[in-house]
């Protein structure tokens, strides 16, 4: 009998977007499991190989002021591949673009532990970055199109959803160990088994569906090129904001091209990015939540490690020690909030979220130039407990009245909107801290000078250490000092940002108006 031992669905059904026919088989959770592997390797790699530049760049004997592009051309390529996942997935199938992704993500990965030079590095990193970058919204589609609404679905949003948290929060510590122990070239051959192991399982567990080759042949080649150029200048614009400025001519004119060649994409008559979706109502405000969510996990999941290597000079293997708490806390807590996501209204689930996650940001805000791990527990705890309800509900609420048919192309939109809302929270971290710290600085030597006591406090120091305002010498002997509890302070803002930015999230639930049922799923 044809498509025996496959999943009970039908390629038109999956195009069409019908339901999936009953509980899905183990052989499909094996699938989606060796996708969401891939996910996970896709996502480590950023932070993985972000602890090892310096390593990189001495071997291959690298320009240091080009080392940013080793991790910005992956960026950039990645963020140019997620919008792009719904046309590829209706043109080839969710199944084989996954092969394609996981198979060329591997195969990049060896081309850049045998780089042997700067020109070499980065074009395997754009590929490494495009195929990673197709990994991610493909699990969060694969939610939607293999899995019955309800647990399984709750199920699957929360493995994937985790994976993706977990990742940048295990990347520093696994850089830091390959970085001690091991040469720089593991942290590329890291990802040949998985994806090896992935690839494999995914083509012969996922289900097949039917693939509409002639889409090609109409494919809009200038959207395709304009919404690729829009996403590359507004990246590079967003990396050179914190150091030529937000108004500088370069950084204006990255982002006006950027606007201009993303407004073009969108007025074409057949757009590779559908969106057209955005003017669903619950998926707009959804994407704006997820922007404003990524804004806030990726802008402290920096910060954070400025912090650690900045002002209290840890190494990366220490750094991830301590980051990981985040990580183990989503791990322990993300089985009960999935059976919380089961049981509970979507919307005031995703506001205890944010409002949890809000809290937990701020709590990071009162540190000085002492703070280390015992002080940055609790705070991270809470983080991590409320992560995953900050994900799973938003993510049914966003995705799960679209119908299955267009569901590739809204989780594509949904997972750039969160990437890009990450792009920009960097940006705004180093605009903080990097704007802020010199002032503070002068205005903390201003109070040494002056005799301040509260001076003492800034610094760490006891007041006796602290030299008298005529003592030159005693006072350039804390010229360090004077600069960490600068940048502590600036660090310190961009805590409190980012937790008013996760807050800002909770008013878009409900403006997301009513919590539909889509009529195409049971």
């Amino acid at each position: 009998m044809p498509g025996a031992g496959r999943l009970a669905v039908r390629p038109a059904e999956m195009r069409a977007g019908a339901p999936p026919a009953g509980a899905a088989p183990l052989r499909v959770w094996l699938g989606f499991a060796a996708m969401s592997l891939g996910m996970f390797m896709a996502v480590l790699d950023i932070q993985i190989v972000v602890t090892s530049l310096p390593a990189i760049q001495q071997a291959l004997g690298i320009d240091a002021d080009l080392m940013s592009w080793v991790q910005t051309s992956y960026l950039i390529a990645e963020v140019i591949a997620i919008p792009l996942t719904g046309i590829l997935t209706r043109i080839f199938s969710l199944k084989y673009v996954f092969a394609l992704a996981i198979g060329g993500f591997t195969l990049a990965s060896i081309g850049c532990a045998l780089s042997g030079g700067f020109a070499s590095l980065i074009f395997m990193r754009v590929l490494q970055g495009f195929c990673g970058g197709l990994l991610i919204p493909l699990v969060f589609s694969a939610v939607f199109t293999l899995f019955k609404p309800g647990l399984e679905q709750a199920i699957a949003t929360s493995v994937a959803g985790v994976l993706a948290i977990l990742a940048p929060a295990f990347g520093p510590i696994g850089g830091g160990y390959i970085t001690h122990h091991l040469s720089w070239h593991w942290l590329f051959l890291v990802n040949v088994l998985p994806g090896i192991a992935s690839l494999g399982a995914g083509l012969l567990t996922l289900p097949a569906a039917e693939r509409q080759m002639g889409l090609l042949r109409r494919l809009d080649w200038l959207s395709l090129a304009a919404i690729g150029g829009g996403l590359a200048a507004l990246e590079i614009g967003l990396k050179n904001a914190p150091d030529n400025g937000w108004l500088s001519v370069k950084v204006l004119a990255l982002l006006a091209a950027a606007a201009v060649l993303i407004g073009a994409a969108t007025r074409r008559r057949n757009p590779v990015v559908e969106f057209r979706l955005l003017r669903d109502r619950t998926l707009a405000y959804g994407c704006a939540a997820s922007f404003l969510l990524g804004a806030s996990l990726y802008g402290a999941g920096y910060i954070m490690p400025v912090f650690l290597a900045f002002v209290r000079r840890h190494d990366p293997l220490e750094i991830g020690g301590i980051v990981l708490v985040t990580g183990l806390t989503q791990l322990l807590t993300a089985p009960i909030a999935v059976l919380l996501d089961r049981y509970l209204p979507p919307r005031p689930l995703a506001a205890i979220g944010f409002a949890g996650l809000a809290v937990g940001v701020a709590m990071s805000a009162f540190q000085d130039v002492n703070t280390d791990y015992d002080q940055m527990f609790w705070p991270q705890v809470v983080r991590g407990c409320f992560m995953a309800l900050c994900m799973l509900p938003l993510t049914r609420l966003s995705l799960g009245p679209i119908p299955l048919g267009q569901v590739s192309d809204a989780s594509g939109l949904y997972n750039l909107s969160r990437n890009l809302g990450g792009a920009i929270g960097i940006a705004l971290a180093d605009t903080v801290i990097f704007g802020r710290a010199a002032d503070y600085a002068d205005k903390i030597a201003d109070l040494v000078r002056s005799g301040a006591p509260e001076a003492a406090q800034l610094l760490g120091m006891l007041p006796d250490d602290v030299p008298a305002p005529d003592d030159a010498v005693g006072m350039m002997s804390i010229m360090d000092a004077i600069q960490d509890a600068g940048v502590t302070l600036a660090i310190n803002d961009a805590w409190l940002m980012f937790s008013v930015i996760t807050a800002a999230a909770i008013p878009l639930l409900w403006m997301m108006g009513p919590v539909r049922k889509n009529p195409h799923r049971n």
